[in-house]
This record gives C-alpha cells, sequence and structure tokens, in this order.
C-alpha cells in the first residue's frame, strides 16, 4: 500500500504545548523545542498531544489565506483595492484562475492532519497510562472535526497516514492513497463524533475545551451535509468517484432526521451554553468567551510567549490571529482640514489604532453592494448590519498628539474628537456629490448638504472604500493608543456558536426532518434576538430598543433553503462559513454568480456587474501544490490523486 506524505505531529509539531494538570482550568502551555515519538509515548506526551490540538486551532482558524478559502468568491465577498493573486484566482471573475499553486484551501489541508496523526496517536496510546476516556474522547473530536472539514473541503482524503487507516504514524513517507467520502464520514467523521458525545462531559474540563454539545452540533452538521451529499440535487461530482449510495443502506431524509434530532438535542441540553441577549453582546471585543461560543482558536494578549505570536508585529502568518486585515480598507487616509475654507493643512483624522472599529489595513477583501442592499436590507430592526460592519469612521487625532480641538469636515463643518469623518450610509442618495469641488474628500467619498462627515452610499462602495468587518476586529483591553496594532489579534477567533444548533435544525426541517419545533420557530429564535438592540456599534451611543415583535413578524411564512441562507449569512458573515454554506447546499453557482461593485480607484463610485464562472468541478478545491510535489508517484498516479478540472 502507498503511504501517506504528511508531516506527522512526531516530525512538524516544533513549539507544541503539555498539560501540566488535568484539573486546571486554564489551558497551562510549555513550549518545547522538539515533540519527538518517544516523547509521546509517555503520558505527559499524550497530554501534550491533546493540547497541541487546540492550539494548533490558531494555525486555521484566524488565518487570513483560510478567511480568503472561505469567503471570497461567495457572495459575501470579492477582491479588494490591496488584493493580490491569492484573492484574485479565488474570486473566480475573470482576473485570474484557481490552482493547485493559487488555493488557499492549503492552509486547512496543511495543518488538519497533523490534528488528525495527533488523535491516532492519543487514541492509540492514551489506554496505556490510565488517561480517562473523557480526554481520549477530545481526541476523538478532534480527529471527526478535522475529516468533516477536509471532507467538505476536499471530497475524499486519506484515512491511512503511513501506518494504516486511522492508525498513528511516526515516518515521513511520501505517498499517499485517497479514501472516498462514505468511507471518510462512515469510518472516521460519524463514529469519532458519536464515541465524542458519549465520552465528553457536559461542561469544559478547560476554558474553551470540547464538550457534548459541541459534538453534538459537529455530528449534526456533519450528518445534514452526507444527507445533502446523497442527495445531490444539482449533479455536482463527487471524487474519488463513488456511487452516492450509503454503506449501512440508509437514506438522505434518514440522515436529514438525525441532523434536527441531535441539533435538538443540543438546543434542549445545553449544560451551560446560551444564546447572547443580543447581537452586539456576541461580537463585542470585552465580551469574548461568552456562554455562546463552543468552540474558538484562543488567544492571550498577556503574553506573546504563550500566544507563539508577537502583539507588535506580524508579516501574516500563523498562529497570529490576523483574519481582520483582509478585511480592512486603509482608512488611515482619511483627512480633515484646518480652516473651515479647506484652503490650510490637511490632517489624517482618522488613525491607525488597536481598536475593533480600526486595526491594520490590507485592504485585500471587499463585499459587494449587494451584501449591503439586499443581505442586511433591514438596517433599522435588524440588528446585525450595525453589528458587523464599521460603517462609521470617526476621528482620534488627539491620540496623535495633535492638540487642536475642531477641524473641518464636508461642507467646512467643524468636526471635534469622537465626531464621524466618514459614514456609508444606509440608502442611496442622488443628492450626494462625489466631485467634492471644494471640501475635498482625499479617499473619494461624498458630500451630502448639512453633514460634516463625508459619505459613500451603496452605490457608491467601491473596491477601494468598503465597511470594515467590525465583529472580528482587533480589541486589546490593556491598550487604548495608537501604538502600531501591527500584531496579529490577542481576541479568540469564533469557531462554533450555540446559535448554529438553532440552523441546523431549521434546515433539516426544510429538508423533511419532521420534530416538535418548525423551521420557522427555529429562526425566529434567531430573528428575535436580532431585534433586540442595546448599543449602536455605529452610532456609538447607548440603543435600548426591542423589535422582536416586527422581526417574528417579517419571517415568511414557509421557510426555503434560500431564507436559510440569507440568514446564516446575517448571522454569520465574514467568519468562515459561507463557502462551506454554499457548496453543502449546492446554491454557490446559483447565489455567487454575479455582483456589482466600484472599481479600485478612489473615485470611481459606478458600480459595475462581474460574472463569475463557477464550473461544477469547483466545488471541490485543488489539492494543494505542495502535496501533489512532495509525493513520490508516478505522472498517472499523480493526476488521478488530483481532483478533476484542476
Amino acid at each position: 500500500m502507498k503511504k501517506f506524505r504528511i508531516n506527522t505531529a512526531v516530525k512538524a509539531v516544533l513549539a507544541t504545548v503539555v498539560l501540566s494538570s488535568c484539573s486546571n482550568d486554564i489551558l497551562e502551555e510549555t513550549p518545547r523545542a522538539t515533540y519527538t515519538s518517544a516523547y509521546f509515548g509517555t503520558e505527559e506526551g499524550v497530554l501534550g498531544g491533546i493540547t497541541f490540538m487546540y492550539a494548533n486551532l490558531r494555525n486555521i482558524y484566524g488565518n487570513g489565506y483560510w478567511l480568503n478559502a472561505t469567503e471570497t468568491g461567495t457572495d459575501e465577498y470579492t477582491w479588494g483595492h490591496g488584493a493580490d493573486g491569492n484573492y484574485k484566482d479565488m474570486d473566480l471573475s475573470g482576473v485570474g484562475q484557481l490552482t493547485p499553486a493559487s488555493s488557499r484551501s492549503d492552509v486547512l489541508w496543511n495543518n488538519a492532519f497533523k490534528s488528525i496523526n495527533t488523535s491516532n496517536g492519543v487514541i492509540e496510546k492514551g489506554g496505556q497510562f490510565n488517561i480517562a476516556s473523557s480526554i481520549i474522547a477530545e481526541a476523538r473530536f478532534f480527529r471527526g472535526f478535522m475529516y468533516f472539514n477536509l471532507a467538505q473541503t476536499f471530497g475524499g482524503v486519506p484515512l491511512d497516514l503511513g501506518s494504516g487507516e486511522l492508525a498513528f504514524n511516526t515516518s515521513t513517507v511520501r505517498g499517499s492513497k485517497r479514501n472516498t467520502v462514505t468511507e471518510v464520514y462512515t469510518k472516521s467523521i460519524f463514529p469519532d463524533l458519536i464515541k465524542a458525545i458519549e465520552d465528553l462531559p457536559n461542561t469544559p474540563r478547560v476554558t474553551g475545551g470540547v464538550t457534548k454539545t459541541v459534538a453534538r452540533l459537529y455530528l449534526a452538521k456533519a450528518y445534514l451535509t452526507y444527507a445533502w451529499w446523497l442527495q445531490n440535487p444539482n449533479n455536482i461530482p463527487t471524487y474519488p468517484e463513488t456511487p452516492r449510495v450509503d454503506p449501512n443502506g440508509q437514506s438522505a431524509q434518514w440522515y436529514f432526521q438525525k441532523a434536527y434530532d441531535i441539533a435538538m438535542e443540543g438546543i434542549n441540553n445545553p449544560s451551560g451554553y446560551a444564546l447572547q441577549p443580543t447581537y452586539y453582546d456576541v461580537n463585542v471585543g470585552s465580551n469574548d468567551r461568552h456562554k455562546e461560543m463552543l468552540l474558538f482558536a484562543d488567544h492571550t494578549e498577556t503574553s506573546e510567549y504563550y500566544d507563539g505570536s508577537s502583539a507588535s508585529y506580524n508579516t501574516g502568518s500563523s498562529p497570529g490571529n490576523f483574519a481582520m486585515w483582509m478585511t480592512t480598507w486603509d482608512y488611515t487616509f482619511l483627512e480633515s482640514s484646518s480652516d473651515a475654507a479647506w484652503t490650510g493643512a490637511k490632517v489624517r483624522s482618522v488613525q491607525r489604532e488597536s481598536a475593533q472599529a480600526y486595526g491594520r489595513p490590507w485592504k485585500c477583501m471587499a463585499p459587494p453592494i449587494e451584501v449591503v442592499k439586499n443581505t442586511f436590507a433591514d438596517k433599522v430592526n435588524d440588528s446585525r448590519y450595525d453589528g458587523t460592519f464599521v460603517t462609521t469612521f470617526r476621528s482620534n487625532w488627539n491620540k496623535a498628539g495633535i492638540s487642536t480641538n475642531t477641524l473641518y469636515g464636508a461642507n467646512g463643518l467643524p468636526v471635534q474628537v469622537g465626531s464621524a469623518i466618514l459614514s456609508f450610509i444606509d440608502e442611496d442618495n442622488s443628492a450626494i456629490d462625489y466631485s467634492n469641488s471644494v471640501y475635498k474628500s482625499n479617499v473619494g467619498a461624498g458630500v451630502l448638504p448639512g453633514r460634516a462627515d463625508f459619505v459613500i452610499a451603496p452605490n457608491g462602495i467601491n473596491r477601494y472604500a468598503y465597511p470594515n468587518l467590525w465583529k472580528i476586529g482587533y480589541y486589546r483591553s490593556s491598550y487604548t493608543g495608537l501604538g502600531q496594532p501591527n500584531g496579529g489579534s490577542p481576541r479568540p477567533f469564533p469557531i462554533a456558536k450555540f446559535s448554529e444548533l438553532y440552523f441546523v435544525a431549521a434546515e433539516a426541517a426544510v429538508k423533511g426532518a419532521t420534530g416538535a419545533t418548525s423551521a420557522r420557530d427555529l429562526i425566529n429564535v434567531i430573528r428575535a434576538r436580532a431585534g433586540k438592540w442595546r448599543f449602536s456599534n455605529n452610532g456609538n451611543v447607548v440603543k435600548n430598543e426591542d423589535n422582536s415583535a416586527a422581526m417574528i413578524a417579517a419571517t415568511p411564512a414557509a421557510i426555503t433553503i434560500d431564507y436559510i441562507l440569507a440568514e446564516r449569512s446575517r448571522e454569520y458573515f465574514g467568519e468562515g462559513y459561507r463557502w462551506h454554506d454554499l457548496v453543502r447546499t449546492q446554491k454557490w453557482g446559483e447565489l455567487a454568480k454575479s455582483y456589482t461593485i466600484g472599481g479600485t480607484a478612489l473615485t470611481d463610485h459606478t458600480p459595475k456587474t462581474y460574472n463569475r464562472t463557477i464550473s461544477n468541478y469547483m466545488y471541490l478545491r485543488p489539492i494543494p501544490l505542495r502535496q501533489m510535489e512532495s509525493m513520490e508517484l508516478s505522472p498517472a498516479e499523480l493526476a488521478a490523486y488530483q481532483n478533476p478540472g484542476y
């Protein structure tokens, strides 16, 4: 049998971590220079393997290129002004070509197998040291979780890493054999997650640790995804080729029902998890690690040593959390004038700041106009637009040591520290003057009579300037100055939330699953919460308002898959869900086939329609070039290993 060339945990983990005590309520990390096979054959080494799997989440989630692979080319994001080929290739809109060399799904491939092989080792060796079954169950979870991510992205993937299926491998080998999708689900994903639910505790062993509820969410998602795969409504090809027949003889409908049932078990047995009272509370940085967060890639601002990344400088690499850079345009050029006639000196009035609304701008990913106008059409009752984006850029020149109390903005009107300098307004307005013949905005924004802030309407959004993604923005509790927020964010990156159990159950119900709670009732739990405000993020004011009744009343009587997907986008926009959601439901080619946006020039506010070429083979990502080049296979074997079309 050919063996698999993936660097194993033993070979690849150069700064892994170990548990100093199983009773601690946090993961205590001890960086090590090496991690050898002999060390893994000890109790400390096996426990260290568990901690590595949590740490390894940071190499995927929060990585800006992973976010690109899961968002760019969907109806949520296209490439921005600063984008290179990494983003243009993923967009599929004629400015690049997705290839094994350019696909950034390599972030997942290159890191998932490290956790998988470490899981194999923990499961295989843990019994030698009487390690609690609840701890070994964490390894079960991670193996099923990583294989689920891989199967969604690439199709069938190897179960044998060199020492047999689901066996711990300690040697670097240079071959591989891919299993089918059915084999990956029925041999690893389902049994691992079922066993995890059986043995995991109800409450986390450590902060952010996995529990029965976390495993229930992913088992329900796996059942849901596999049911769609079996049903295959649009005849999307799979690879390696295999009949879409469940080896256990179950139908797609059986799996939709299982998805509903398991999701409802999670909802009805929350074990300390709960929805936050408002959508603002879900995303505001000061409330991180709350009860709605089921799983996250954790970070810390108290120690670069333990975080594994510099707080002051990062070139764009993991384990630093730098995803938010990609969705941030360069607001730091915003200027105000020292005099009302705009004839005097200009001042950079919105400085780069270590704050959730600002941070480091890499301007690589821009939301199309349809996001603002269609996805988030209701900006009055629904708090999620305000709780997702930065649409108001406020002055902070005092933090740069500028002592002036008053500067001047649009129409020569005065602005003070904290005033809005530029706003992305909610509605189109024909009165906007983008020419700025007198009060020039150096970022191409327009002027409306009577307003001191420059404005950009939804139809004026372009690849240069667009709303930032506030929800995953930079936040540090211990620092409020400008400094140089060039380092990764110390915030945990969200991976799974309790709220998604409602979406999974609702989607399964739309697909025919039956139960006491309807799809509409499930979705209305989420929509009712979205109608509750306690703070206006972009208004920067307290806003105690409850529009739950209006939100529920606006929910259609008949819930469709398209409506589920629209609600999922409003709830999880920009968090890395969207490509998988569109691929699972086979709606990618329909919902993301075209979009509108202005050009890369700061003055280009003329929307242009872009069409994407989304072929059926693209529903699977290419096996990364690095993997293909590392295997000693014949040309024919390599061609057969790669997903068709690439």
